[in-house]
């Protein structure tokens, strides 16, 4: 077998998430639909137009020591915390350090450091600033620090695309794997940006849903009264092998990465191309990959972020992509629950898609109570669905700013 033919399978997950500390809580709370969206406390919050958000479910600082938790920005700690559980959960591989890689993206890194120190420079002085500033804020940060804690050699990297950049981390580790750089990788996405600036900056895009109200009611993907996405944080991990290393060492697999789908819309630095011809070819690309057609796949977790434009476009992208063959297909939009994780987003939900597929069952997409028209897809709503056995592909979708489109086909083993 060449090492272009090498299957690569997931025999590890980790997550920290809005709805929960860990994998099990979090996929819990998925399939019973419970939202992990909240009010933001705090008066620099108060004269927002938004003032809520999905932040994590366990504070990170309580499980880290303390001296871990001062030398790193919140997403370095949450990604340090999913890759631990993850690398715990595939059995702790013993290798060679020069056949183990990670792959760590975030979309925008350690800005709340880089705020942060920049006011103890403006307030107290420059001696003031931490002398870890600069790794606390460079967006290699995450990956650096679980590189550390692995003793990782094969190579460590951090992609960033915006929104797609956890499932972009995926797929660059697939790639490791089968070029024949590593025979296990540790991939993942990281993000901790809720904050004043973000907030107002994603606000004065009209990008953010504005129900202040009701925030855990607020991201609600393919519904009519949809008004835009809801700001999250958390960080999800996957550990990647070569099939003959994990069979060999007798690790538990969930799934096999059967390939990865990557374009580009080049339409519009925030807006998706409202054809989603960009995604559309991001999935055929996954299926052509994987040697698969529309009817092997049983299962899409969607980007669904519950913005008016971007719900739509991907909708017709899966029905496109897809053909007419989708009355089999359930597709469940997570961020419903979790809200958006930027960076992060895409491996937490390839973490749920994953799992989908595991378990046999799709999680629900939460506040859907009007379905729009438009969409015309078989969207999980009200309380999980059980999907059928056999052999079956699930696809998971991440887009992002700057138009990056990213499709990772999984495959029952």
């Amino acid at each position: 077998m060449t090492t272009s033919q090498r299957r690569v399978v997931v025999t590890g997950l980790g997550a920290t998430t809005p709805v929960g500390g860990d994998v099990a809580t979090t996929w819990e709370g998925l399939v019973s639909g419970r939202s992990g969206v909240r009010a933001l406390e705090g008066e620099q919050y108060a004269e927002l137009p938004v003032r809520f958000a999905g932040q994590v479910a366990v504070e990170p600082t309580t499980l880290l020591e303390k001296s871990e938790s001062r030398r790193l920005d919140r997403c370095q700690q949450l990604a340090l915390i999913a890759s631990r559980e993850a690398w715990a959960d595939a059995g702790t591989p013993e290798l060679d350090p020069e056949r183990l890689g990670v792959v760590v993206a975030t979309g925008i890194g350690g800005i709340v450091s880089l705020l942060e120190q920049n006011e103890i420079l403006n307030s107290r002085g420059w001696s003031r600033v931490s002398p870890m500033s600069v790794p606390m804020l460079m967006p290699n940060g995450s990956a650096a620090w679980v590189g550390l804690d692995l003793g990782a050699k094969a190579g460590i990297h951090t992609p960033v695309s915006a929104c797609a950049s956890g499932a972009e981390a995926v797929s660059y580790a697939l790639e490791m794997i089968r070029s024949g750089r590593a025979d296990v990788v540790l991939a993942g996405g990281t993000e901790a940006c809720i904050h004043p600036i973000t907030i107002a900056s994603f606000a004065a895009m009209r990008a953010l849903s504005t129900r202040n109200d009701e925030p855990e009611r607020a991201s609600r993907p393919y519904d009519t009264g949809r008004d835009g996405f809801v700001m999250g944080e958390g960080a999800g991990s996957l550990v990647l092998e070569s099939e003959e290393h994990a069979r060999a060492r007798g690790a538990r697999i969930y799934a096999e990465v059967a390939s990865a789908g990557i374009t580009a819309d080049g339409h519009h630095i925030a807006q998706p191309d409202p054809e989603g011809r960009g995604a559309t070819r991001a999935m055929r690309l996954a299926l052509e990959g994987a040697g698969a057609t529309a009817h092997d796949v049983i299962h899409v977790n969607a980007h669904a972020t519950s913005t008016p434009q971007g719900d739509v476009a991907e909708a017709g992208a899966i029905r496109a992509a897809l053909g007419g063959d989708i009355d089999h297909v359930t597709v469940s939009g997570t961020k419903s629950m979790t809200g958006h994780l930027l960076g992060g987003a895409g491996a937490v939900e390839s973490v749920a898609a994953i799992l989908a597929l595991y378990h046999r069952v799709a999680p629900v997409t939460a506040n859907l109570e009007d379905l729009d028209p438009a969409v015309g897809l078989d969207i999980v709503h009200g309380e999980a669905r059980t999907l059928r056995d056999g052999d079956a592909l699930v696809l998971n979708n991440s887009f992002g700013f700057g138009g990056h489109n990213v499709a990772l086909a999984f495959r029952s083993v």
